[in-house]
């Protein structure tokens, strides 16, 4: 119908270019920003489930970091206990050395020195071990050794996005057992300076007797090494699985949010068409009232 009132193909064109105006504008911000999801208005429901997956990441990859520093706390613990261990091998040597009667009164007193000397650095070393200057074995404040970050009931480490995810260690009960095992081979080790009896001087049923409380002292360090170490293991598969599920997750929130430039780099060429395409068109059907026009000549 011709009227001079109405030109429905104008507004008909109209609507359409503005629609198609919108998409080109849409297609251009999202390649021009790399992510198909710029507002809620472009996807509500995936950009609720992006924001999840991104948090979840975040809280992975500093769970990770909870787990290498975990790692490393355990290793600088137990490299402390290293050479514990050695220390204590060397006064086991010591204490078999005195014990046997061809060595003589003012050899066991030299032996006595040398093992004084090694039941200090037994102190010093359970002491004075720390991380991030925070002591491990000990506090500073008891005679023992204990009382350090690993004298906890538990050490509760967090291994995840969310607040069930943690992993608890019992390294209190081991570590008190190393030190009551290491009081028991030294009076030097609790208290420093002062001339200790275990090898005697002149009977060397005294050092025979230390003998065995030097493999307990041994077997002692080598559980409580043995537990830091299982916890080692245990947080580096947890910094393993931690970086696996990572990887999926960026993946997954990349598939919501990313766009893909080949497809919206075509719907844009095409969306360019229609606008030129629409705008002609547009220009034409102003030209429909003069028909009506033709009409009363």
């Amino acid at each position: 119908m011709l009227s001079l009132h109405t030109n429905a193909a104008s507004l008909s064109t109209q609507n359409s270019v503005g629609n198609t105006q919108r998409s080109l504008s849409s297609s251009m911000s999202k390649l021009g920003t790399g992510y198909r999801v710029n507002s809620a208005m472009d996807d509500a429901a995936g950009l609720q489930i992006a924001t999840r997956l991104d948090a979840q990441t975040r809280g992975m990859a500093v769970a990770q970091k909870n787990t290498q520093n975990g790692i490393s706390m355990m290793q600088t613990a137990e490299g402390a206990l290293s050479e514990v261990t050695s220390i204590v091998q060397r006064m086991k040597d010591l204490a078999t050395e005195s014990a046997t009667a061809s060595t003589s009164e003012d050899d066991r007193t030299a032996l006595q020195s040398e093992y004084d000397a090694l039941g200090t650095e037994l102190g010093n070393i359970l002491k004075n071990t720390s991380f991030g200057g925070a002591k491990l074995f000990s506090d500073g404040t008891t005679t023992d050794g204990t009382g350090g970050l690993l004298d906890a009931t538990e050490l509760t480490f967090q291994i995840g996005a969310s607040s069930g995810e943690t992993m608890k260690v019992d390294t209190q009960t081991g570590l008190g057992a190393l030190a009551t095992a290491l009081d028991a081979i030294s009076s030097n080790y609790a208290a420093s300076g002062t001339a200790g009896t275990e090898l005697g001087t002149t009977d060397p049923a005294t050092a025979n007797g230390m003998i065995d409380k030097l493999e307990d002292a041994l077997d002692a360090i080598g559980t409580y090494r043995s537990t830091l170490g299982a916890a080692s293991n245990r947080l580096d598969h947890v910094y393993n699985n931690l970086a696996n599920m990572s990887t999926n997750t960026s993946a997954a929130k990349s598939r919501i949010m990313d766009v893909d430039y080949a497809s919206e780099t075509a719907n844009m060429t095409s969306q360019q068409l229609l606008l030129q395409a629409g705008t002609s068109m547009l220009k034409q059907s102003g030209s429909m009232s003069q028909l009506a026009l033709s009409l009363l000549s």
